[in-house]
């Protein structure tokens, strides 16, 4: 049976895509630092079926202020508390304004 490794980096991109949870089975493994960026980063590791590897990413913002709000946090989260949160926002806001 094929096995399917997680590294560090592709932990980090499931959490970018919203993900909370990975489900563990024989089929998956995960590096040492796999385990603890998902710790780090919140995600969940479960035992689970093994054709349903990730939970469904949460719901997306119905609002700017929600999305701008969620950029916000994973922005800050990421970087640390040392990020401006008032010239993050304002930086935020002119790129949605700008890509829709």
């Amino acid at each position: 049976m094929a096995k399917t490794f997680y590294t560090e980096r592709d932990i980090e991109d499931l959490a970018a895509t919203g993900a909370r949870a990975l489900n563990l089975d024989d089929t998956i493994v995960l590096t040492d630092l796999a385990r603890d960026k998902a710790l780090a980063l919140g995600i969940r590791l479960e035992r689970g079926a093994p054709n349903s590897n990730l939970t469904p990413p949460p719901a997306r913002p119905s609002t700017q202020t929600e999305l701008v709000a969620k950029v916000k946090a994973a922005v800050i989260a990421r970087l640390g508390p040392g990020v401006d949160p008032a010239m993050l926002e304002s930086v935020i806001t002119r790129v949605i304004a700008q890509i829709k």
